[in-house]
């Protein structure tokens, strides 16, 4: 089954009870999988403890990538690429890498800070 990435902002519209990105994400039939950056992304965003304590549940539902030596190898590649000319943070590039690493698309609702990295596949 295909695996796709999802970007933080897709998690926090899912929170969110978007439900117009809950039902694409249900046309989809895919297995959905975030990078361990997100999980910290989502994690400092929280109010307090028993919230972090939620989103912990909510996270168990996706397949964790931890960053490794290959993401980190192309998140410095891509940081050296596009920080300057494109203003690519450190976050979206070690997101970006994840989905570039297990040659997966990338779902975000943010495509202008992605969108000019080679090899990014997005949706």
């Amino acid at each position: 089954m295909e695996k796709i990435v999802l970007d933080t902002n897709i998690l926090i519209e899912i929170l969110k009870d978007n439900k117009t990105i809950i039902k694409k994400l249900e046309l989809f039939g895919a297995t959905f999988c975030i990078s361990s950056i997100t999980v910290m992304e989502l994690y400092y965003g929280a109010f307090n403890k028993a919230e972090l304590f939620q989103l912990k549940k909510f996270i168990s539902l996706f397949e964790v990538i931890e960053v490794n030596e290959i993401i980190s190898s192309i998140s410095t590649e891509l940081i050296f690429e596009y920080s300057k000319s494109h203003n690519l943070a450190i976050p979206d590039s070690l997101i970006a890498s994840t989905a570039i690493s297990i040659d997966s698309k990338l779902l975000t609702l943010n495509l202008k800070d992605f969108k000019y990295i080679d090899g990014l596949k997005l949706i």
